[in-house]
């Protein structure tokens, strides 16, 4: 299984390869926060913020958006293939259905990890200051993470099959977690309600244990936590998508 995985693993990383600058496209975004919305917290009291120390608060939270959105929208590639009868093709060898997913899942993650290094470096500039040994562990976190959602992306590729519904389906699903992990502003600004209801959101539990990290406090409860957590949700979105990518395929 382990050489069906790398086959496939292949096999995603040449057709990247072929057109890199998606991989630079998908920090567009981040990076534009970090240089027009990063600079007014140094101005911000509260929640860690202020002065250098904003940055420790703010890049992991841009860590977590570039890994959900860049990893959330990685079911568009298995539509593409779908519609050009590649998964077809695929169905018939005799490579095992968890493969096909897990060889492409890895491929995303190699992609996270790329980006996500290069957004700390680009945030180098502006100040950041933070834990390399830190900054190596949440880079680990988000590629875990990474790993998981773009397998249940997959996943709702295969089942929605269309363009159309899948991007407003992904769009309604992870601006709310995002907005309720605190990844632009600590949810201890929040006011309580708000606090309370990101509590049920188990990305922000990644967001603090990212910051935690990036301070290099290693023995804060929220990195065992939010530890515990990224493996478990990894765990479980990689286990569905792969059921799923079984049961499309009888």
């Amino acid at each position: 299984m382990r050489t069906e995985i790398w086959v496939v693993f292949q096999r995603q990383m040449r057709v990247l390869l072929r057109n890199p600058v998606w991989v630079f496209f998908g920090l567009t975004q981040p990076i534009i926060y970090l240089v027009l919305f990063g600079p007014l917290l140094k101005n911000v009291t509260g929640g860690g913020l202020g002065g250098d120390d904003a940055w420790r608060v703010f890049v992991p939270g841009l860590l977590l958006q570039l890994t959900i959105f860049g990893a959330g929208f990685a079911g568009f590639g298995i539509i593409q293939e779908l519609r050009e009868g590649v998964i077809e093709r695929q169905r018939v060898t005799p490579a095992s259905r968890a493969s096909l997913i897990l060889g492409r899942t890895l491929s995303n993650m190699v992609v996270t990890a790329v980006q996500a290094l290069l957004l700390v470096v680009v945030a180098l500039p502006f100040g950041l200051r933070a834990s390399w040994s830190g900054v190596a562990s949440t880079l680990v976190l988000v590629c875990l993470l990474g790993l998981g959602i773009s397998a249940a992306s997959y996943a709702m590729g295969l089942i929605l099959k269309d363009e159309d519904a899948f991007a407003p389906f992904v769009q309604g699903v992870s601006l709310p977690l995002l907005l309720l992990s605190g990844v632009l502003l600590p949810m201890s600004l929040a006011p309580a309600w708000l606090r309370h209801t990101s509590q049920a959101n188990p990305l922000s539990y990644v967001v603090d244990a990212s910051r935690a990290l990036f301070r290099g406090d290693f023995g804060d409860q929220h990195v065992w936590v939010g530890t515990l957590v990224t493996v478990a949700l990894t765990a479980l979105l990689a286990l569905w998508g792969t059921r799923v990518f079984q049961r499309q395929s009888a």
